[in-house]
């Protein structure tokens, strides 16, 4: 039979009488006494925890999970502080036990810290210090983890409070648990009256800069896609500040008020609830599975949770990404109604007036006075000029917008709660009005800051409602470790990168972006390109729905058939060129042509270009590298001639190519020819055009000079690295006589020693050498040896040995994959292709990355006696994408059985780790999930 749980009050009643049987007689001075009460205790809160997980639902009961729990905690406290003081009443006079911080404020989670504090009395004697740390260390025993635990007077505190924020802040939760009351309440009246009512203005204004400190060092963004669910933007933190601001400064029925006069809606109220509810579930659980106070929601946790919540898959998204969209839609609720306080403060003088829109406008001052036009300013926020402005027409909601971002200018709270209420009048008819487009393309095309509005937009849930396709991936993850952000907020970051460009602020990191930035003609097709790009995902094929998704959508907004169309080709082809810079010879004429052949004529090229750059810089920081951009620019550099040709685009190709080689190869040898003319026609006469294709005029140079010092030398192999900036990678040359397996060995040798290959050029001399060129990182993604010239001549040395043969490549055990990567179930891929190439065979293989991966497919290839002619490296997170060229016996691979067998022998290699790590996470109890292959 299962009996009810006891109200709280009960409990302390039981638990008091078993602390009274146990310690009274003998006294917590008693060894055994003091053991048996703190066991007491300790069974006690134990119970309670248990307790407070039963409250915990499907995808909720978090709120009342972290009340019990304060209550449970609350009571063992009292029961101890009043037990403890009950056998010294000497001692415990003048002290006061208080809460404070979030277990002030009622909440706790299961391994957060008990933010305490004992008040002593302002001249203490030795018993009452010999008090304290009996308290003390009761609490210890109990491996209660005190987050104050300070013994101070009520002066000692105040003055604590007024040079440090965060003693601040815990103080504006105080709670009285046990003890002298009259000492809690003193300090209670103290705060208020000699810290926070001197200047009220000026402790908000500084709870809000502690804020936006806290925020910047989890991140920044509430779209990260790991994010920290306490103190990250949108989590617990943010709902806790918001409550305390509204209660604390216009009394405890502020919400009650504000829904009165319609700043805030019951629906916002009920936001909020849901809100913390939902976040403190979360919480729970993951202090439940990591065994700790974690706060960052990782990815290793992820699918656990997903699972225990209640998540499951759907048609469109795994479980995982269902229960993350539900976090960061909470977390955007959240935004939402932080901004309303925090509005609401600022007009009602509570806090200073922020830039907002008008910092991305170095020459507008905050608080200037503008014309509005048929809206209104107040209080330095634009605001509908009447209550029925948006009901006299609609069209006025998309315009408030456009005059925002044409004036950078705030939201005044009360408008946005309008806009909220509004939005049941955005239908089909809306969606077609001309006006509202032509606001619409106002923000898109000419505000100067169209990332910050349109985010504006989509948090007040207008963009969202105005073009469902947007709409349908606001708040959508991708779990992998690829993205790190939602796809509605790296579409938002891909806008902003992309006006930016367009204002030259990226001409070092960008240059060949920058500079077609302003001669492409079809400019309204490029953005919304950008805004509808990732509105496939979830839909099969992303590229191919996202075609459809923006036909329908240009309809919608008034472009024509041409344009529409343009739009369409963009995001169908937005990958593209990507795959081709990253994936494809671009020396040999076949990809050139086919290329060339997709695009059709240069403005599109722009286009795509254009795209392509904020598509990958906006997917998160370290994403994009000097490495992608080169390869980006050496592919417009090949393409752009042939599509300014006429005729058949491989024999332009060709021609191209060719004329290109050639030029390159005259520079280099006919400026060495002038002091060593014997080399500079052996060098001129090595390599095939791919090679004089591949690199660009400086790094010709630098490779004449290296292979000059070897062929004076006569050195069989040589190896150099030095450091590119450029690139952001170190670049390893190495000369040696060709061989089977050698680039193989080489890879193994780059693990080995702890160096990402994140790209490598193969070249074959004319006279059986073999010259390869290695880009590599360290894990941190810079430069590998950036700073340690040992560790670069060390790793060259080595690399020498390895191509003399004179040592034998040490290929060491598997690295265990890092817990946070093992969450991701990886499905390996194996693909051939006779038709990319001429003369090779293209095999792709794709899976986990991990060191020695490389190394380990390309053996594979040489074992069966391939030819590697040239090897691409592509990495998306978890996933590693490595290209061979490869020929057999001086042709493509046309055998089916030989096929068969090779691409068996790779899905091993591929394979190998995935059921490990299936049986770890079962040894673990964790669920792990698909990574998602979307890009």
């Amino acid at each position: 039979m299962t009996h009810a749980a006891l109200p709280a009050s009960l409990e302390s009643l039981k638990l008091r009488a078993r602390l009274a049987a146990a310690v009274t007689r003998d006294g917590w001075e008693s060894v055994s006494a003091r053991k048996a009460g703190l066991a007491i205790i300790r069974t006690a809160l134990d119970g309670f925890y248990e307790r407070a997980f039963g409250f915990l639902s499907a995808d909720g009961g978090g709120a009342a999970a972290a009340q019990s729990l304060a209550d449970g905690v609350s009571v063992c406290l009292t029961a101890l502080f009043d037990s403890l003081a009950g056998d010294d009443p000497k001692g415990a006079r003048g002290v006061s036990l208080c809460a404070q911080g979030g277990f002030g404020a009622g909440e706790l989670a299961p391994y957060s810290d008990v933010d305490l504090m004992l008040i002593k009395p302002r001249k203490s004697d030795a018993a009452t210090e010999a008090f304290l740390q009996r308290v003390l260390y009761a609490l210890w025993d109990l491996k209660i983890d005190v987050g104050g635990g300070a013994c101070r007077t009520v002066r000692e505190t105040l003055e604590l409070a007024r040079e440090d924020a965060s003693e601040r802040t815990a103080l504006l939760s105080v709670r009285h648990l046990a003890g002298d009351a009259a000492m809690t309440d003193k300090l209670i009246r103290r705060f208020r009256d000699d810290l926070v009512a001197q200047d009220e203005a000026a402790f908000v204004d500084a709870k809000l800069r502690e804020r936006d400190a806290r925020i910047t060092k989890t991140g920044g963004s509430r779209y990260t896609v790991e994010p920290n669910i306490k103190s990250g933007k949108g989590g617990l933190r943010d709902l806790q500040l918001m409550r305390w601001l509204a209660q604390f400064l216009y009394g405890a029925d502020a919400f009650e008020r504000w829904v009165g006069n319609h700043l805030l809606s019951v629906d916002d109220v009920e936001r909020y609830a849901a809100a913390d509810d939902f976040l403190w579930a979360v919480r729970f659980h993951l202090h439940a599975v990591s065994g700790g106070k974690e706060e960052r929601l990782t990815f290793d946790i992820q699918p656990e949770i997903a699972k225990r919540m209640g998540f499951e898959d759907s048609e469109t998204e795994s479980a995982v990404e269902r229960f993350m969209r539900r976090y960061f839609m909470t977390a955007m609720h959240v935004g939402a109604l932080t901004r309303l306080v925090c509005a609401k403060l600022e007009s009602d003088a509570r806090k200073p007036a922020p830039r907002n829109l008008a910092r991305f406008m170095p020459n507008t001052r905050p608080g200037e006075a503008k014309d509005a036009g048929e809206f209104a300013v107040r209080d330095g926020r634009l605001d509908f000029a009447s209550p029925d402005q948006i009901a006299e027409d609609p069209a006025r909601l998309m315009q408030f917008f456009q005059a925002a971002a044409s004036h950078q200018m705030d939201l005044h709270p009360e408008a946005v709660a309008r806009i909220g209420r509004s939005l049941s009048l955005i239908d089909d008819s809306y969606r077609s009005d001309p006006r509202v487009a032509r606001a619409f393309f106002a923000v898109l095309l000419d505000s100067p800051a169209p990332m910050a509005t349109l985010r504006l937009m989509t948090e007040a849930g207008l963009l969202g409602r105005y073009i469902p396709e947007f709409g349908d991936i606001v708040a959508r993850t991708q779990f992998n470790m690829y993205h790190r952000y939602t796809v509605d907020e790296h579409t938002l970051q891909a806008i902003g990168l992309l006006r930016e460009i367009e204002q030259g602020l990226h001409t070092d990191d960008h240059p060949l972006a920058s500079g077609i930035a302003h001669e492409i003609q079809n400019r309204r097709a490029l953005h919304l390109a950008v805004l509808l790009h990732d509105t496939g995902k979830g839909s099969g094929d992303q590229c191919i729905e996202g075609g459809v998704r923006a036909r329908s959508a240009c309809a919608r907004l008034g472009l024509d058939e041409s344009e529409t169309e343009l739009v369409a080709w963009l995001i169908e082809n937005h990958l593209v060129m990507s795959d081709t810079a990253q994936r494809r010879d671009i020396g040999d004429p076949r990809t050139i042509a086919d290329f060339a052949r997709l695009v059709g004529s240069v403005e599109r090229l722009r286009l795509l270009t254009l795209l392509t750059v904020v598509d990958i810089r906006s997917v998160g920081p370290g994403v994009w590298n000097g490495w992608k951009g080169q390869l980006m620019r050496d592919l417009y550099a090949a393409v752009a001639p042939v599509l300014q040709g006429s005729g058949d685009e491989m024999e332009l190709a060709r021609s191209a190519l060719h004329e290109r080689a050639g030029m390159a190869r005259e520079q280099v040898c006919s400026r060495i020819r002038r002091t060593d003319p014997e080399f500079a026609d052996w060098w001129g006469g090595q390599f095939d055009e791919t090679y004089w294709i591949t690199s660009n005029e400086e790094d010709r140079f630098r490779h004449a000079a290296f292979a000059r010092s070897v062929y004076r030398r006569q050195a069989p192999t040589a190896a150099a690295i030095r450091v590119d900036k450029r690139r952001m990678a170190s670049e390893v040359m190495i000369w040696a006589p060709d061989r089977d397996g050698l680039f193989a060995d080489l890879a193994a040798g780059f693990a080995q020693r702890g160096a990402d290959i994140v790209g490598a050029l193969i070249h074959t001399s004319h006279s059986g050498h073999v010259f390869d060129i290695f880009y590599i990182q360290d894990a941190s993604a810079q430069p590998f040896g950036a700073g340690d010239p040992y560790l670069r001549d060390a790793l060259v040395g080595y690399l020498d040995c390895l191509a003399a043969g004179t040592v034998a490549v040490d290929r060491q055990d598997r690295m265990p994959t890092a817990r946070r990567d093992a969450a991701f179930e990886v499905i390996p891929q194996v693909r051939f292709s006779n038709t990319l190439s001429d003369s090779a065979t293209v095999i792709e293989a794709s899976g986990r990355d991990r060191p020695g991966l490389l190394s380990d497919l390309s053996a594979v290839l040489s074992a069966r006696g391939l030819s590697i002619h040239s090897a691409r490296i592509d990495g998306y997170g978890e996933r590693a994408t490595d290209v061979f060229y490869v020929s057999y016996r001086g042709e493509k691979i046309v055998d089916e059985e030989l096929k068969s067998g090779i691409g068996a022998e790779l899905m091993e290699v591929l394979s190998e780790s995935e059921s490990v790590l299936e049986e770890q996470a079962a040894a673990r109890g964790y669920a792990r999930a698909p990574a998602s292959e979307l890009r």
